[in-house]
């Protein structure tokens, strides 16, 4: 075999091949782009945040286009070995890493989930207050004493999470005692009177009275006044029940006792 022949051989053998690489590479780029696009839009219909859809749709074309770009080397080179290679290094990397990944995995779910956004306030195990920021590592939240927790994204997620934010209507306990001579019907129907002056107290549904213990000086009820979180918070709630209630007994003789000590000295 001649030195031209060869070289055509191989031509005839290495053309084609690089036809296909590029026909390759150049579909995913087309698919990487269409399909950005198509999950783009489709986050967008969920109102999903902006750095956590600019981060799918990254993901997204960027896995593609790493897919694209490995197929399109295997028609001139085996990168199986070289996959399993990036395997190994990335099993290594990973258990090395695990909680980082662990709590970069829970950020991306809750920037897809949304069981809370930057302003509302919640409840994620020990920490109530005010969600600050959300990123892929760590949800910074600003407690409603001033103090400001730090979570990783791991943590939020193995908790309950309670948003108050989007309880648009909210129970408010307070608790009153009222003295054993008093007329419990009476006490009853004053308390549920009055708390219709709370402040965005709503009628469904309905609020309730429930004596619930004999205390020792008194017989205990629990008033529970449900309100709309749009007009005010439950603590603004609790401290205008509280000094309506005790308005409202006052006004109509019902006694509020409290505890009285007698001391006897021996002469």
């Amino acid at each position: 075999m001649n030195f031209g022949t060869e070289i055509e051989l191989r031509l005839l053998d290495f053309l084609p091949r690089l036809g296909l690489a590029l026909v390759i590479f150049i579909a995913s780029l087309y698919f990487s782009k269409l399909l950005s696009g198509l999950v783009r839009r489709a986050l967008q219909k969920r109102s999903l945040m902006p750095n956590a859809a600019n981060l799918i749709v990254d993901m997204t074309r960027w896995g593609i286009l790493t897919l694209g770009t490995v197929m399109a080397f295997q028609q001139f080179v085996d990168v199986t070995a070289f996959l399993a290679g990036l395997g190994i290094i990335g099993f290594t990397v990973g258990f090395a890493l695990q909680d980082v990944m662990k709590n970069f995995a829970s950020g991306i779910i809750l920037l897809v989930q949304q069981p809370f956004r930057v302003g509302d306030s919640v409840e994620v195990g020990d920490y109530e207050g005010t969600v600050q920021a959300i990123d892929l590592r760590s949800t910074e939240i600003k407690t409603f004493d001033g103090r400001i927790a730090i979570l990783p994204n791991a943590d939020v997620l193995n908790h309950a999470i309670v948003n108050y934010t989007r309880s648009l209507q909210r129970r408010v306990e307070v608790i009153v005692g009222v003295a054993y001579g008093t007329d419990l019907k009476l006490a009853r129907d004053t308390a549920l009177d009055a708390i219709r002056a709370v402040p965005g107290y709503i009628e469904e549904p309905a609020s309730q009275v429930v004596f619930k213990d004999f205390g020792d000086f008194s017989v205990d009820m629990s008033v529970f006044v449900w309100i709309d979180t749009a007009q005010t918070g439950p603590l603004k709630a609790r401290d205008a029940a509280i000094e309506i209630i005790k308005a409202a007994f006052d006004a109509n003789k019902i006694d509020i006792p409290f505890p009285i000590r007698t001391v006897l000295i021996e002469k």
